[in-house]
């Protein structure tokens, strides 16, 4: 990855831009929406893009990481022009161990509003994105694709994202839900494409930005969600002992109702001894 950015530092560049940024853990993201789920990525998972909607793609299909246009998120980062180096990047990703994907939606392959933006030149003077059009059409792009191996989904229905996710939680995703919608972006997979973390962040931002000029309720939102430290229970505990060669085993209250004593004001703060 170049160029990187702390998430503290993307969560004040959102803030500049008027976005309401939150960082938070998957765990206490979890708890801000109990219906949201991280799930592994896989194998059979495509690359697609950060759009919310749902789409043809099924059961693990859409277990793949999240990024802006599917391939076409890298391609731009780089500043590719041509379908050769597009094909290129199609290997690439299928290297990596996930199905290269780009999307139209029913009114044609110009369904994809970032494809859409960036075939008409509208990041060409975005401040720290600068990326020309390519040499390529949309449907020279999907064929390019679908040629390297690569899929074109469908996304069906309109935009309704209430908010967008940034996640930095490594190899995990989540499943796009077409009746609640929220745009998806797996920021941890720039590493894996040794992408331009600033320069992505910020294209996410002004994609969103330009498709819906005016957009209704103001600011955006954006949660920044981090990997949880881990818990450590008595499981955790009994296997780091036993590690060091101790005996260990879990106890119940129940099984030590009569060493139990409520803990009391006048009590010492003492030695385990």
């Amino acid at each position: 990855m170049t160029n990187p950015i702390s998430v503290s530092d993307l969560g004040v560049a959102l803030a500049t831009r008027g976005w309401k940024a939150t960082i938070c853990d998957s765990r206490e993201f979890g708890k801000l929406f109990p219906k949201e789920e991280l799930v592994d990525v896989d194998p059979a998972g495509y690359l697609k893009c950060v759009d919310g909607r749902g789409s043809d793609a099924v059961g693990k299909q859409q277990h793949g990481p999240k990024m802006l246009g599917g391939v076409y998120g890298i391609a731009l980062n780089r500043g590719i022009k041509t379908t050769k180096e597009l094909e290129g990047i199609c290997q690439e990703v299928a290297k990596a161990g996930h199905v290269p994907t780009v999307h139209g939606d029913e009114g044609g392959i110009l369904g994809c509003g970032f494809c859409k933006l960036w075939l008409n030149g509208k990041f060409a003077d975005e401040g720290g994105v600068n990326a020309a059009a390519p040499e390529f059409t949309a449907d020279e792009g999907a064929a390019a694709v679908k040629s390297a191996g690569g899929v074109v989904e469908n996304h069906v229905a309109k935009h309704t994202e209430k908010y967008v996710i940034l996640n930095f939680c490594p190899d995990k995703t989540f499943v796009p839900n077409g009746k609640d919608q929220r745009f998806i972006v797996d920021c941890w997979a720039l590493g894996k494409f040794n992408l331009d973390i600033t320069k992505y962040a910020l294209t996410a931002a002004a994609t969103v930005e330009k498709l819906n000029p005016g957009q209704k309720p103001c600011p955006w939102k954006a949660y920044i969600v981090t990997p949880a430290e881990p818990r450590f229970g008595p499981a955790e505990i009994v296997g780091a002992l036993q590690g060091r060669g101790w005996q260990a085993s879990i106890q119940t209250k129940s099984m030590n109702k009569s060493q139990l004593v409520p803990v009391d004001p006048a009590g010492y703060l003492k030695c385990v001894d």
